[in-house]
Parts: structure tokens; sequence; C-alpha cells
């Protein structure tokens, strides 16, 4: 049984983190990876966090989704999309202007707690999958900017 659990973050707290075992991105394949991305922002679309997000621009909403699933799929293993086109990650100073809060993360998360299963259910190794949320819920303390209730 697979369990996702959201480690508690803070602001100005880096936890280690260890990239996803690449197996994660062999099995799930580019073309769900990117499904698997755009469900997330769909879902997005429509929540508490959706401000975080360019959602009333659609150019600049699928934009964003492809750069996220370019990012993802670099870090998974595949190819290097996003160095190709955005040059290197330096994800921390990229997500700067936007004011992340614990519980913001927490809910960028919550939703891939609900579509993470769906890969088992296809197929994908749990160990994989695991190791793919182990490095989003760690890596994602990082991007923490702003104190709660600010």
């Amino acid at each position: 049984m697979l369990t996702l659990t959201i480690t508690s973050g803070a602001l100005g707290v880096r936890p280690p983190v260890t990239k996803p075992h690449p197996g994660f991105y062999l099995q799930v394949g580019e073309e769900r990876f990117r499904r698997l991305v755009h469900d997330h922002y769909e879902m997005i679309r429509h929540s508490d966090i959706a401000f975080l997000f360019p959602v009333l621009d659609e150019e600049d909403f699928e934009a964003a989704k492809k750069h996220a699933a370019d990012f993802f799929i670099q870090i998974c293993g595949g190819p290097d999309y996003f160095k190709q086109t955005r040059g290197e990650p330096q994800m921390v100073g990229r997500h700067a202007p936007f004011r992340i809060d614990a519980h913001a993360r927490e809910r960028w998360l919550e939703f891939y707690t609900v579509l993470l299963p769906k890969l088992e259910a296809e197929g994908v190794d749990p160990e994989y999958i695991k190791s793919f949320w182990d490095y989003i819920d760690l890596f994602s303390i990082w991007m923490i900017n702003t104190p709660d209730h600010a």
C-alpha cells in the first residue's frame, strides 16, 4: 500500500533531498508524466492556491504546466528539456516572486497524493512512485518563502 505523508515544512528549512529513482521516469514515460503534471495543474486551477499560478491567462498557464513537466522529467533522469529551454533550474529563485507559505505547499502536495496512487494502479512500481513523492515532499519545503498567515 502506497503511503504518501506530507512532511511538516517551515520557512528557512532546507532538508537534504535525493532525486527520484530514474525508474520512475522510465516506467511512467514522457506522455504520462506530462499528463500527471497537467492533471495536477488542473486541480490547482480550481483550488485556494490558484492565485499563485497564472490561471487567468491560458497561454501562461499552459507554459507553466510545460515548464513544470520539463523540470520534473529532467530531475527524474529524462531529457534535459528544462535546461535547454529555461537554463539551470534554480527553483528557489524562480519561486521567489510568489508568496508560498507552508499551507500553500501542503495544498500543492495534497493534489499529488490524489494523482500518484493512480500510477500504481497503472503498473508503476510503488517504490519508484515513493521516490518521486519523497523528492517533491522534501524539495517543496525549500520553496516556502513566506511566513504562515502573512
